[in-house]
């Protein structure tokens, strides 16, 4: 029996992490779930958020990821990610700045369009951002 679960990050330009860890949570678009060895199959979209990688009982890393897709078997998570980022690699300044320019273009977009939708997107991706990078500094 496998006492650990092979965790695999793609992005659209590359492999960005393979590697085994104990367990992984994943930001799903029902609500957080774990990968732990021997998982029932699940697929799922990502919601955007915080993946994080579980080593001897504690986080041992994060990513933040944009959203995308997770598929899980009793062996491996693979994560297929828009865009994945190491959260200690985030900028906090940046990020609320992300918040409010997203925020800003909402405010000046019609209801009901395509610029009103990719605004509203942008807040729910730069809000994820902003509580990802207030984990990192716990």
């Amino acid at each position: 029996m496998a006492d650990k679960v092979q965790f695999e990050v793609v992005t659209p330009t590359q492999l960005l992490r393979s590697e085994e860890a104990d367990m992984v949570v994943v930001p799903g678009a029902d609500g957080d779930f774990g990968v732990l060895p021997n998982h029932a199959p699940v697929l799922s979209s990502v919601r955007p958020g915080t993946v994080d990688i579980h080593e001897d009982g504690k986080v041992r890393d994060r990513l933040f990821v944009r959203g995308g897709f997770a598929e899980v078997t009793g062996e491996h998570c693979i994560l297929l990610a828009e865009e994945a980022i190491p959260v200690s690699e985030l900028d906090a300044a940046e990020a609320e700045q992300s918040l409010n320019d997203a925020k800003n273009r909402l405010e000046n977009a019609e209801a009901d369009t395509v610029e009103h939708k990719n605004a509203l997107a942008d807040i729910r991706v730069a809000e994820a951002m902003v509580r990802a990078v207030g984990m990192a500094s716990d």
